[in-house]
């Protein structure tokens, strides 16, 4: 490579760090012109030792992890099942609600108990209104059932009566 300034021409070695320092003890301003026109990092020895001091002031100081924060989602904790807790909790159920002991041996408690102990993460125990919504449509669809059941009976009781020519 030859070098073109005003003068004798001067060889250069092909040598990457002594083409580097050449450029920036001889032509330093034309090289960062082209630097930032084609968006490219200078690799001045002098340029590189600046980014290298400038990153090493920013490790310096100790980094902020306030952004890389997120609040974590409170999640439940299940308590594992055990023969001797459920006992406990029970008797301690019964106490509160001042039931019967005889409440642990009814079949929907029962059912109630089996369809909860096939959760795998923990079992979510539905607020009042839930509850109370749950019973409205429950009592609405029996309400239904039934009405389709007397309109069914009585359209069979009115072909058997017509049957018989009794009206």
């Amino acid at each position: 490579m030859l070098c073109r300034k005003k003068g004798p021409k001067l060889s250069i070695v092909s040598d990457l760090t002594t083409c580097r320092r050449h450029i920036e003890s001889k032509h330093p301003a034309p090289y960062r012109d082209w630097c930032s026109k084609v968006d490219f990092k200078s690799k001045l020895p002098g340029d590189v030792k600046k980014r290298k001091a400038a990153i090493a002031i920013a490790n310096a100081s100790q980094t902020r992890i306030d952004g890389h924060l997120r609040p974590a989602t409170p999640t439940e904790r299940v308590v594992p099942y055990t023969d001797a807790r459920f006992r406990q909790v029970a008797a301690e159920w019964l106490i509160e609600n001042d039931m019967p002991i005889q409440a642990l041996d009814h079949p929907k408690f029962k059912e109630m108990i089996d369809v909860a102990s096939r959760a795998t993460n923990g079992v979510k125990i539905p607020n009042r209104k839930a509850t109370r919504d749950e019973i409205m449509n429950m009592f609405k669809k029996q309400m239904t059932r039934l009405k389709d059941k007397l309109n069914v009976g009585l359209s069979f009781v009115s072909s058997n009566l017509d049957d018989l020519n009794i009206l």
